[in-house]
């Protein structure tokens, strides 16, 4: 991988982790269009290089990870059903999932479609919970299960954390910045448990490769979290679900 490529890694990644579209399933496809293999290496990169996206989150919520300890409770309570799931299911999903282009389209198919099922049927109810703070326990568990799913290449776990949530009776807005925290110690341990498995497997120069791409993530993630908290204050997430559907088909029909 040169180092343009991982930049365009990176701004790919910067723009898809927290909107409902699937980032990993992007960086997938990405490697698909520039002609690169799905090797030890791409897989690992496409999973650590998500830490520069969720860098931005502790920039803008540092005070709600690291201060506000009714937060740091429920974002750990979350977070739990994740980190079970992901230590039992990594290796199948790295070995058998990550690399399968077809996965990620029929991910983004399914779950576009889903996405404007689910809003077209689900009214916001005016007492839907406002303060993350207050987030009952098990609604925590409820979205932290929700999240687990994401461990499939093209859901989104973004998009299934805010389904998860407005099932549970949080305001969009809400489970929109809840899903941001959330973020933080799955991607967290998600990128180590990788990593330690395979960091010996890296060059120097890919260490480099990977430095690059972190970067150019992080700063394009801080504008993307900025668009989605105005995007949600006026609109639906209908738009998300149909260019999931619409790049799926354009996958199927010209490219695998």
């Amino acid at each position: 991988m040169t180092i343009l490529q991982s930049i365009i890694f990176g701004v790919v990644e910067g723009v898809t982790e927290f909107l409902p579209i699937s980032s990993t399933g992007h960086m997938i496809l990405t490697a698909k269009l520039l002609g690169l293999t799905q090797t030890n290496f791409m897989k690992s990169f496409e999973i650590a290089i998500q830490l520069g996206a969720i860098l931005s989150v502790v920039v803008l919520y540092w005070k709600s990870l690291f201060v506000n300890r009714a937060i740091m409770k429920r974002i750990a309570i979350a977070f739990i059903p994740t980190g079970i799931l992901g230590l039992i299911f990594h290796g199948l999903v790295k070995e058998y999932l990550l690399g399968s282009n077809m996965t990620v389209v029929l991910a983004l198919l399914i779950g576009g479609i889903l996405l404007i099922a689910f809003e077209w049927t689900h009214n916001e109810k005016e007492d839907a919970l406002e303060d993350v703070a207050h987030l009952s326990y098990w609604r925590a568990a409820l979205i932290g299960v929700a999240q687990s799913v994401a461990m499939i290449p093209g859901v989104s776990r973004s998009a299934a954390t805010i389904v998860g949530g407005m099932l549970a009776g949080l305001k969009r807005k809400t489970i929109v910045e809840f899903s941001f925290l959330l973020a933080v110690p799955t991607m967290l341990a998600a990128t180590i448990l990788d990593l330690s498995k395979s960091y010996k497997d890296f060059s120097a120069d890919q260490f480099d490769v990977l430095a690059v791409g972190f970067i150019a993530s992080f700063f394009v993630a801080l504008a993307s979290i900025k668009f989605l908290l105005r995007f949600v204050k006026t609109n639906t997430f209908v738009s998300f679900g149909v260019y999931r559907i619409a790049v799926a088909v354009l996958f199927l029909l010209f490219v695998l």
